[in-house]
C-alpha cells in the first residue's frame, strides 16, 4: 500500500495486545481509539491485525471482521453491519439472491451438507436475510411489532457473533463511528453488554465529537491518540527524508525538518503530505549519492498551515487528466470497485490504468486486493474531502449525475442495495425528481428493517425536496405516496395517537382530493380512522370508515373490503350500534372464508382473521348470544395459534381473558392475563402489556388481593392514558370501579364512574355505558348500606350530606332503569340482563317481589342459549327465589 513505516504508538499497541489476551481468555474487551483526523486511528488497527499481509503471532487463530462508516452514511441503516455480514458469509458483489441465501444457510448450518456452526442459529436466519436483502414469502417478520423486530435483529446479530467466538477468538473492527447510523449504534450498544464473558475484542475508532455509553464498563479501554512526541516525530521524518548527521547539524535538510515539525506539530498524515508536496514542487529531490537534497532556501518557504491546505495545493498541481479522475473518484466515494470506475470513466482502459497508477504513486489512492476484482480507496478521508471540495459546483453536479447512471447500469439487478447511495448522488446532482424517488425507496427499505429514525429522515428529506419543485399533478402524487409511507412509519414509532400522525394523514387526505388512486385513499382513510378511533373520537372514525366502505365497494377488491368492514364494524360496536356492527363483521367473515385461495394475499396485508373473529365474539356476547360468542372465540384462538404471530396471539388471549372475567371464571382469567403479560414483555407489546396488567389486577381484586389488584389496574390505566388510548381506558375503568365497590371504597368508585361517563360523553363510545350506570347503582346501594351500619360515630357521609343523594335507593333505581333503557336501545341483551338482575334485587329488598319477578323473567325468557354461563344461572336462581317468595307471601 506504500505506507510509511509505522512509528511510535508502542503504548497503544501494548494495550491492544493486552486487551486481546484478555479476550482470548474469555474476558471480552472493548477498545475505543479517539483522535482528530490524521493522527493514525486506522493505521493503528491496521498494524495491530497485520500489516503488509503479515499476520502477527497474537492475531493468528483469530477471525478478524472489519467495517467502516461513510460521511453520508448516517441515514443508511445498518450500513457497516451489512458490510460485516457480507465479509463473514463471504458474499461477493456478483452473487445473486440464491447464491447469497446458500452462503448464509451454509454458514449457520441449516442443512446437513455444510460445516455446521450451530443449529440453534437457524432462528437468526429471517433477520440475517432481511439485512442482506434476501426475500422470504411470506416473511415471518412482517407482523412482528416494529420495536421488537429491531431488538430481535440486534439479538440475532449478537447471537451469531458470540456463537462464532466459541470456535475462535473474534476481533470486530468498526471504524469512523462519528459517521455511524442509528441502527448500527443500537447493535453496538447491545453487543457491548455481552462481550465481557466472550472471546471477543471489539475495536472502534472515532473523532472527539462522537459519544457513546460504554465509558463506565470495566472491560472498556479508551486510547486517546495524541500527536507524535518530539522524538517519534523526528524518527518519522527521518524515515521520510533520511537522517541528518549530528543533533546540531544545521544543513538545509535539517532546517527543513525543523520547519516541518513546527508546522505539523507531530501529526503523521500532515507530515507525509507536506513532504509529498515539497517533492512535487521540486523543493525536495533525491540524489543517488547524498539522498534528499533541499533545492530552495528554507527561509523562503511558506508551508500551508493545515493538512487540508497541503492537499489542496497538491491536487491543484496534478495534470488535468489526473485531477479530473481524482475529482470524479472523490464524488463516487471513499472506496470503489474497478468495475464501477470503468462504468463511470470514459477514458480507454489503458489510459485509466495509467492514471490510477499515477495517483497511487503520488499517494492519493491505495489499491486494495479483493475478489473477484480490485478495489481502490482514498489514502485518507481528508484526501477525499479536499478533492471533493476542489470540484466546481456545476461540474460536481455533472459528476454525481454520471455516477448515478453508472450505478444504475452496473447494479441494475440489485438496485435495492444502493438506494441510499443513489439518493445521495441524485440529490447532489440536482436531479430532484430522482432523488425523491430513491429517498422514498430508501425510506421504505429502512422501515422494513425497523430502522425508523432513518426511514423518517429519508421521507422528510424527500418531502422537503418536493417543495422546491413546481406544483404539478405528478408532484401531488409523489407527495401523497410519501405522506402515506411516513404516516405508517410514524405510527410504528410514536403510536396511533401522536399529533404527527394526524398531521401527516390529514395532509395526505387533502392531497387525495386533488387526485389519487383508490388504494392510496383507502390507506389514508384507514390511518385517519385508526387515529381518531384510538384517541376516542368515535364519530369522526365512523364517518371515515363509511367513506372507506363506499370506496372499497366501488373498487371491488374483496381483500381490501375485508379490512374496511372490520374497521367499520369496530366503530359501530363502540357507538353501541350492535346489530349493524354484527352485519358488517359477519359480511367481512364471509369474504374472508371465501378467499382461501388468496390467503397469502390476505396475510400479506396483515391477516385480519384474528381481529375479525374476536370482534364478532364480543359483539355476539353483547347481543346476548354467549354460546355463539364462545365458539367464535375458540376459532379466534385457534387461528392466532396457527398464524404464530405474537401480536395476534396476545390479542386473542386478552379477549379470552375478558370472556373468562365476564363469566366469573377468575382463576382462568388470571392465567390468561399472565400469558398476555409474559408474551407482551418478551415481544415488546406495550398496549397488550397494559391490558394484561389491568386484567390481572381485576382478577386479584376479585380473589381477595384488593390493594394489589387495584394498584395493577391503575398501572394499566396509566399506560393507556400515557399512550392517548382513551377507548382502552374506557374499557377498563368499569373494572376499577367494580373493584372499589367490592372493597367498599364507594367514593373512589363513584369518582371513577364519573370520569368514565365523562369520557363516554366526549367520545360517543357508548357500548359499555349501560354497565357504567349499573355499577353506579350498585355503589349507591353499598354507600347507603355503609351509612346504616354507622352507629354513634360521625362518618364522612353524615358530616357532608352533599356526598349522598337524598334518597340513595331512588337514585340507584334510576341508574338501573337508565342502564336497562340504554341496553334495550342498543339491543345489548347481556348488559340488559345484568342491569335487570341488579334492579330485581333492589325491588326484592323493597318488597316489590312480583314486579321484580316479572321484569327479570321477561328478559331471561328472551335468551335461547348460554344457560351454563354465570349471568344466566344467577338470573335463573334469582327468578326461582323471587317466585318462591311471591308464592309464600302472606295472604
Amino acid at each position: 500500500r506504500g505506507l510509511t513505516r509505522f512509528v511510535g504508538r508502542q503504548s497503544e499497541m501494548a494495550q491492544l495486545t493486552k486487551a486481546l489476551e484478555h479476550a482470548k481468555a474469555g474476558q471480552g474487551q472493548i477498545v475505543g481509539t479517539m483522535s482528530e483526523p490524521g493522527l493514525g486511528k486506522s493505521r493503528l488497527f491496521y498494524e495491530f491485525v497485520g500489516a503488509d499481509n503479515h499476520t502477527p503471532l497474537q492475531i493468528q487463530g483469530c477471525l478478524v471482521l472489519e467495517a467502516y462508516s461513510v460521511s453520508h452514511g448516517k441515514a443508511t441503516a445498518y450500513l457497516p453491519v451489512i458490510e460485516l455480514l457480507k465479509s463473514y458469509f463471504d458474499i461477493q458483489a456478483q452473487d445473486d439472491e440464491r447464491k447469497r441465501r446458500e452462503r448464509v444457510i451454509g454458514k449457520v448450518g441449516a442443512n446437513n451438507y455444510s460445516p455446521l456452526l450451530d443449529r440453534s442459529l437457524e432462528d437468526t436466519l429471517p433477520y440475517l436475510f432481511a439485512l442482506l436483502g434476501i426475500e422470504e414469502q411470506p416473511s415471518p417478520l412482517q407482523q412482528i411489532d416494529p420495536q421488537i423486530r429491531r431488538r430481535r435483529t440486534f439479538e440475532a446479530l449478537k447471537k451469531l457473533f458470540l456463537r462464532e467466538s466459541l470456535n475462535q477468538p473474534l476481533i470486530l473492527i468498526f471504524e469512523d463511528l462519528h459517521w455511524i447510523d442509528g441502527e448500527t449504534q443500537g447493535f453496538l450498544d447491545v453487543l457491548s453488554e455481552s462481550v465481557a464473558s466472550a472471546k471477543v475484542l471489539l475495536l472502534t475508532n472515532y473523532r472527539p465529537e462522537y459519544r457513546h455509553e460504554w465509558g463506565q464498563k470495566t472491560y472498556y479501554t479508551q486510547l486517546r491518540l495524541a500527536p507524535l512526541g518530539k522524538a517519534e516525530a523526528e524518527e518519522f521524518l527521518d524515515i521520510l527524508l533520511g537522517t541528518t548527521v549530528g543533533a546540531y547539524n544545521y544543513t538545509p535538510l535539517h532546517a527543513l525538518k525543523r520547519l516541518i515539525l513546527d508546522k505539523t506539530q507531530g501529526t503523521p498524515f500532515f507530515m507525509e503530505e507536506i513532504v509529498q508536496d515539497l517533492f512535487e514542487q521540486g523543493v525536495l529531490r533525491q540524489d543517488s549519492s547524498v539522498g534528499w537534497v533541499v533545492t530552495h532556501p528554507t527561509t523562503a518557504l511558506q508551508l500551508p498551515t493545515s493538512v487540508q491546505g497541503v492537499l489542496a495545493a497538491r491536487i491543484d498541481r496534478l495534470v488535468p487528466d489526473e485531477k479530473a479522475l481524482l475529482q470524479q473518484l472523490a464524488v463516487i466515494g471513499r472506496e470503489f470497485p474497478l468495475s464501477l470506475l470503468r462504468q463511470v470513466i470514459t477514458q480507454p482502459e489503458d489510459e485509466l490504468y495509467r492514471l490510477l497508477a499515477s495517483l497511487q504513486r503520488k499517494e492519493f489512492l491505495y489499491e486494495q486486493p479483493a475478489f473477484p476484482e480490485v478495489e481502490y480507496i482514498f489514502k485518507h478521508a481528508l484526501t477525499q474531502d479536499v478533492a471533493y471540495g476542489t470540484v466546481l459546483q456545476e461540474h460536481r453536479k455533472a459528476l454525481h449525475g454520471r455516477t448515478t447512471q453508472a450505478i444504475e447500469q452496473l447494479y441494475h439487478d440489485r438496485l435495492e442495495e444502493h438506494y441510499d447511495e443513489l439518493a445521495h448522488h441524485y440529490q447532489r446532482s440536482g436531479n430532484t425528481e430522482k432523488a425523491i424517488e430513491y429517498l422514498h425507496k430508501a425510506g421504505q427499505q429502512a422501515g422494513q428493517r425497523s430502522a425508523y429514525a432513518e426511514a423518517i429522515s429519508h421521507l422528510t428529506t424527500a418531502l422537503e425536496l418536493l417543495k422546491t419543485l413546481p406544483d404539478t399533478p405528478e408532484c401531488v402524487q409523489q407527495e401523497l405516496a410519501l405522506q402515506v409511507t411516513l404516516g405508517s412509519t410514524l405510527i410504528s414509532v410514536k403510536g396511533f395517537t401522536a399529533p404527527e400522525v394526524e398531521q401527516t394523514y390529514a395532509r395526505a387526505y387533502d392531497l387525495c382530493q386533488q387526485g389519487g388512486s383508490p388504494q392510496l385513499l383507502l390507506e389514508v382513510l384507514s390511518g385517519l380512522a385508526s387515529f381518531y378511533l384510538v384517541r376516542g373520537e368515535v364519530y369522526k372514525a365512523r364517518e371515515l370508515t363509511e367513506q372507506q366502505l363506499q370506496l372499497a365497494q366501488r373498487v371491488e377488491n374483496p381483500i381490501l373490503l375485508i379490512d374496511v368492514l372490520v374497521g367499520s364494524g369496530q366503530s359501530l360496536v363502540y357507538l353501541g350500534e350492535l346489530t349493524a356492527a354484527r352485519e358488517r363483521l359477519e359480511q367481512a367473515w364471509g369474504l374472508y372464508t371465501a378467499q382461501e385461495h388468496n390467503r397469502n394475499d390476505i396475510q400479506g396485508s396483515a391477516d385480519p382473521g384474528v381481529w375479525l373473529l374476536a370482534r364478532i365474539a364480543l359483539t355476539l356476547w353483547l347481543l346476548g348470544y354467549p354460546d355463539q360468542a364462545q365458539q367464535r372465540l375458540q376459532e379466534c384462538l385457534a387461528l392466532a395459534e396457527r398464524l404464530s404471530r405474537p401480536s395476534r396471539v396476545a390479542f386473542a388471549v386478552s379477549v379470552a381473558g375478558f370472556f373468562h372475567s365476564v363469566h366469573g371464571e377468575w382463576q382462568q382469567a388470571r392465567e390468561q392475563a399472565e400469558v398476555v403479560i409474559r408474551l407482551s414483555t418478551e415481544q415488546g407489546f406495550p398496549y397488550w402489556l397494559a391490558y394484561g396488567t389491568a386484567l390481572q389486577g381485576r382478577t386479584l381484586a376479585e380473589q381477595g388481593q384488593m390493594e394489589e389488584g387495584i394498584a395493577e389496574m391503575q398501572q394499566g390505566l396509566a399506560s393507556f392514558q400515557a399512550a392517548g388510548a382513551e377507548l382502552a381506558r374506557l374499557d377498563h375503568l368499569p373494572w376499577l370501579a367494580a373493584a372499589y365497590a367490592k372493597g367498599g371504597r364507594v367514593e373512589e368508585g363513584l369518582a371513577v364512574l364519573a370520569e368514565a361517563l365523562t369520557v363516554v360523553g366526549n367520545t360517543g363510545a357508548r357500548s359499555g355505558e349501560a354497565e357504567l350506570y349499573r355499577i353506579k347503582g350498585e355503589l349507591l346501594i353499598t354507600q347507603e348500606s355503609q351509612k346504616s351500619k354507622v352507629k354513634g360515630q360521625k362518618s364522612k357521609i353524615e358530616t357532608d350530606p352533599r356526598s349522598l343523594p337524598p334518597d340513595p335507593q331512588s337514585e340507584a333505581e334510576a341508574c338501573f332503569l337508565k342502564a336497562i333503557e340504554i341496553a334495550q336501545k342498543q339491543q345489548a341483551k347481556s348488559l340488559e340482563l345484568r342491569a335487570a338482575m341488579s334492579l330485581a334485587r333492589l325491588w326484592q329488598s323493597q318488597g316489590k317481589t312480583a314486579e321484580a319477578r316479572q321484569m327479570l323473567t321477561e328478559i331471561y325468557s328472551w335468551f335461547t342459549e348460554g344457560f351454563e354461563t354465570k349471568d344466566l344461572q344467577e338470573a335463573q336462581a334469582l327468578i326461582e327465589e323471587l317466585t318462591c317468595a311471591w308464592e309464600t307471601r302472606p295472604g
